[in-house]
């Protein structure tokens, strides 16, 4: 597979890496922080199927020689598959964007499903070989896994191996959607003006993290019912609102912690806890080690 870049070498290099978990198996990052939009071009045939993830920013991807472009938002995801042609990859990514791109063969992605193909629709017999496309949001699971992906600290030898297990968290985050056959079901999420508070509730406690409203006072300040908020906010994001703030907060303080600009204890109380002890075990709770270990092995 040939790929082109149209910027200078040294550009090209930090916007772009490729890496190759295994035979015809690829994780694509493109990490965009100039102030100019980038294009990559890249061959993919029919026998793959792709996954892109918007991390941050956007994206869009040029398909026809340009006649048909199909835009990726922020915290969104695109799955494309199309056995009866190549679909080359012709993205740009604007500046101060990032995306994450897997690229797998349909044949060992069928292997991984077999047993499920009742349950992942495009899979099944009667629809394997038609094209399939799907836009969804990005949940808060998967949220933390692409920033692992983009963000990493190791040795080149266990890469392959990190991003493998990685890919495969992330695809099966990716297909665990109990909200999707909920939707339907529930009046409530077709309201858009309800939609937006619950995103509103998700900005006001993150840009609140380290002295997070009560749910009581949330759904004051959205305007929106208690019982309506839990609701909403489990369907659209996958959890409940004090779960999804505790990931939240723990990559956040992984992320200051990779920085080294910062101690255990600086970062425990930016993201909101006022004893070490308590910011320790929360971290462990979710990483399986205490902040101090994760640092030695930042510098190992």
């Amino acid at each position: 597979m040939n790929f082109m870049l149209n910027s200078e070498k040294n550009v090209a290099q930090s916007f772009y890496e490729e890496t190759t978990i295994e035979e015809g198996f690829f994780i694509l990052k493109f990490n965009n922080e100039s102030d100019d939009s980038q294009v990559f071009v890249r061959e993919v045939n029919a026998s793959f199927i792709q996954f892109h993830f918007c991390i941050k920013g956007s994206a869009s991807f040029s398909f026809n020689e340009g006649n048909y472009v199909l835009p990726l938002r922020e915290e969104n995801s695109l799955l494309l598959y199309n056995p009866e042609r190549d679909l080359p990859l012709h993205i740009t990514v604007p500046p101060h964007s990032w995306v994450l791109s897997v690229l797998f063969p349909i044949k060992k992605f069928h292997s991984l499903f077999s047993s499920e193909a009742n349950y992942i629709t495009f899979l099944s017999d009667e629809n394997k070989d038609r094209k399939y496309y799907k836009d969804a949001a990005i949940s808060p699971s998967m949220a933390i896994v692409l920033n692992q992906l983009m963000n990493y600290n190791l040795h080149p030898s266990v890469k392959p191996l990190y991003f493998k297990g990685k890919t495969y968290e992330l695809l099966s985050l990716y297909f665990n959607r109990p909200a999707d056959a909920d939707v339907e079901q529930c009046p409530f999420l077709v309201d858009e003006e309800n939609v937006a508070k619950i995103k509103k509730a998700k900005q006001l406690i993150i840009q609140r993290m380290a002295e997070p409203p009560t749910l009581k006072e949330l759904s004051e300040e959205i305007n929106l019912p208690l019982n309506r908020l839990k609701e909403g906010f489990k369907q659209i994001y996958g959890d409940s609102v004090f779960s999804f703030l505790f990931d939240y907060k723990m990559e956040v303080a992984r992320q200051l912690l990779a920085t080294g600009s910062y101690n255990v204890n600086e970062v425990g109380l930016k993201v909101g806890y006022s004893t070490s002890s308590h910011f320790i075990a929360a971290f462990r709770k979710k990483f399986g080690t205490t902040p101090k270990k994760f640092l030695m092995g930042l510098t190992n």
